[in-house]
């Protein structure tokens, strides 16, 4: 345990001597996490659209109104030409373009059914769906509205219909910061983890320094734990102030335990800084590694889920990430925080996360070469 305790002391001295990663450890979750909390969001707001409306009657107008009146979308442009329309589509001044025919006032006053035409920009094919869901929505608002003002024309007697209630669990306010800082804090633990950690053992090499510790009787994994104690309690520190951020700038709810949060993402660390050694260990150049690195950190983030939910992923997809470790955190994160889930409601993501720690850090401590 000393020989232990005097590498992780001489680790802890050499990552504080490098002035770039000492201030990069405390302003990169500080930033991070009121840049892209706040950025980063799948929400829709005032989505401009083009009217090209050929009735100009009241029905037609009281549309308009409807849908500049929503927190959706906002009536940019009034104008007469398809052409027009389509140009202003095609210049991206607008997402849709919508097409109010001429007799659309009088086919509503008749009882008939009404038509509109609606182009919209599916270059975003999300945004397309979105955008495309929202102006239904307000269309059947519309519609409501229609039918209470003729009221008077339908026929006598109970008219039948379904009358639904919703409620919203777990993020009543539908507020997407919620959704998106612990996906965030995954991302913030991960690039500490497995960025700086497995930078920090190329440069040595890249510098001679680690060759003074192969001459010694210092076993491996020694060497490697070491290596991994130092970047896991920096991880937990931005943890910690990450989440300090999160409810004092976000307001943030934390409705389970912090213990239990914290346990999830130190297996979770145990697992990213044995990953990063072993790519580490046949890493020559710290240009080798960063390439490597990035690459396994881009896959293993956008597969995660934190934009898109796991199970609309294919099968494959979903296959592949139970080797990855972003994955269970980015779970056990929206569970602990925003649900309240407990040690048994997160088991299986503990037990995958220990499992990959294993593996990792003795592929790690196996593939790492005193040579010297």
């Amino acid at each position: 345990m000393r020989t232990i305790f005097y590498l992780i002391r001489k680790e802890f001295l050499q990552i504080f001597r490098n002035k770039f990663i000492s201030k990069a450890i405390f302003a990169v979750p500080v930033l991070q996490m009121l840049i892209l909390v706040p950025a980063v969001t799948f929400e829709l707001k005032n989505v401009k659209i083009a009217i090209v409306d050929k009735d100009m009657t009241s029905e037609s107008r009281g549309l308009i109104s409807k849908l500049d009146g929503s927190t959706f979308f906002r009536v940019s442009y009034l104008i007469f030409s398809e052409n027009e329309a389509n140009n202003l589509l095609h210049r991206n001044k607008c997402s849709m373009v919508i097409q109010i025919p001429s007799g659309f006032g009088k086919d509503i006053g008749t009882g008939k059914q009404g038509k509109l035409l609606a182009t919209i920009d599916a270059v975003n094919a999300s945004s397309a769906e979105l955008s495309w869901a929202y102006l239904n929505g307000v269309i059947l608002d519309y519609n409501t509205d229609l039918i209470k003002q003729n009221i008077s024309t339908l026929p006598l007697g109970p008219v039948s219909r379904i009358e639904i209630n919703n409620r919203y669990w777990y993020n009543e306010l539908l507020n997407y910061k919620y959704y998106m800082l612990p996906g965030i804090l995954v991302i913030l633990v991960t690039a500490i983890g497995f960025l700086l950690a497995g930078l920090n053992m190329v440069r040595e090499k890249e510098i001679g320094t680690i060759e003074q510790i192969n001459v010694t009787p210092v076993r491996k994994y020694h060497f490697i734990i070491a290596k991994m104690v130092p970047f896991l309690l920096i991880g937990l520190i931005d943890l910690a102030l990450g989440l300090i951020i999160g409810k004092i700038a976000f307001d943030i709810p934390f409705e389970g335990s912090i213990l239990v949060m914290f346990l999830g993402s130190t297996i979770f660390l145990v697992a990213v800084l044995g990953l990063a050694l072993f790519i580490s260990t046949f890493s020559g150049t710290q240009q080798q590694y960063m390439f490597v690195a990035f690459f396994c950190m881009v896959i293993f983030i956008l597969m995660s889920g934190i934009f898109t939910p796991y199970e609309s992923m294919p099968m494959w997809a979903q296959d592949f990430n139970m080797i990855n470790p972003v994955a269970y955190l980015m779970r056990i994160n929206r569970m602990v925080m925003l649900k309240g889930s407990t040690i048994q409601d997160i088991s299986r993501e503990l037990y995958s996360l220990i499992l990959i720690a294993v593996v990792f850090t003795t592929l790690a401590v196996r593939r790492y070469r005193k040579t010297a």
